[in-house]
């Protein structure tokens, strides 16, 4: 017998409009924390154990959040808006006040991305005023480290990750563009290691494996486009996914390694094991466009959770595979 469909194990209502950006928060103090940004400019701090808002922000003059992130070390939330505007939010002792912003300059809808490099110091990219342009900046000094210009004409920057490589050197940045193509940056060298053609339309997302140094990449149309990093950072296509149906919106792997996650046009979240792309479940819940998905870091494997954020202004969190299961 098969197994039956799987259903949220609640949902969160309230956001007020499109939920564009999730982020997740359940491994330090005893309250997990789920950050929403809404298309109507509104950051909900939602509580898990009351599955409450706990608190409700506007920081970008009812502007489109398109992406939250929290500094851990110094209890700081980034948010970025279509104003243009990264904000840095003072969230501790109660407190929800913006104490800094960045100006980006981009009109775009590429989200940011964040990698703490020491304790307190991190480095923040955002694509910039000019169409293929990012910028690298160190927080809190907000002081420019890089801006990065591909060579060739690749179109807008859609979709970019930070990440650290185990030894060697680095940080390094993988960055999707208009024309599908994958680029690979060294920060520090300001320089392209590698470039691929990972689809034949805009890459809308991406997601990174630093661990076993192999991605995922999605676009408007029914394929996801796996690749490799080999011994000399050399991007290397590997297999694709076909979808059911056109449009990926976003792309997230679960820290262990074991589970991908993908937000579908399509009103679906589909849930493969990351190993060797397996299908594994179809979560079937929205009535309009998923736009997020994100994995909750619980440090107790059984309490994972999967949230997807739509825009039918919902967020249903799924527990799935959380404990044995055979995802490969």
């Amino acid at each position: 017998m098969s197994r039956p469909a799987p259903t949220p194990i609640y949902t969160l209502r309230g956001a007020g409009g499109p939920l564009n950006t999730l982020h997740l928060s359940c491994h330090g103090g005893d309250t997990p924390l789920l950050y929403s940004g809404s298309g109507k400019g509104a950051i909900h701090i939602w509580n898990l154990n009351t599955r409450r808002a706990q608190r409700i922000m506007e920081g970008h003059s009812g502007n489109s959040i398109i992406w939250v992130s929290t500094l851990q070390a110094t209890n700081t939330l980034l948010s970025q808006g279509r104003d243009m505007q990264v904000c840095l939010w003072d969230l501790n002792e109660g407190r929800s006040e913006v104490v800094d912003s960045v100006w980006t300059g981009s009109v775009g809808f590429c989200q940011c991305s964040v990698l703490e490099t020491s304790p307190g110091n991190h480095l923040l990219a955002f694509a910039g005023q000019q169409t293929e342009e990012i910028k690298i900046i160190e927080l809190p000094s907000k002081t420019l480290v890089c801006t990065l210009v591909p060579d060739a004409t690749v179109g807008m920057v859609m979709c970019i990750k930070l990440w650290q490589p185990d030894s060697g050197p680095g940080p390094f940045l993988l960055a999707g563009y208009e024309d599908g193509s994958l680029l690979l940056w060294d920060v520090t060298q300001r320089s392209v290691l590698s470039q691929v053609k990972a689809h034949p339309e805009p890459v809308m997302c991406l997601t990174f494996d630093p661990e076993r140094l192999r991605g995922i990449s999605g676009s408007s149309e029914k394929t996801l486009s796996c690749w490799k990093l080999d011994g000399q950072n050399n991007l290397q296509l590997q297999d694709n996914v076909t979808l059911v149906n056109p449009g990926v919106s976003q792309l997230c792997i679960r820290e262990d390694g074991k589970l991908l996650a993908s937000a579908g046009w399509d009103h679906r979240v589909r849930v493969f094991g990351w190993k060797k792309l397996k299908p594994l479940a179809v979560l079937q819940y929205h009535t309009d466009m998923v736009q997020s998905v994100a994995f909750s870091d619980h440090q107790d494997p059984k309490q994972r959770l999967l949230a997807a954020g739509s825009k039918d202004q919902r967020i249903s969190l799924w527990s799935i595979y959380n404990e044995g299961a055979d995802t490969s």
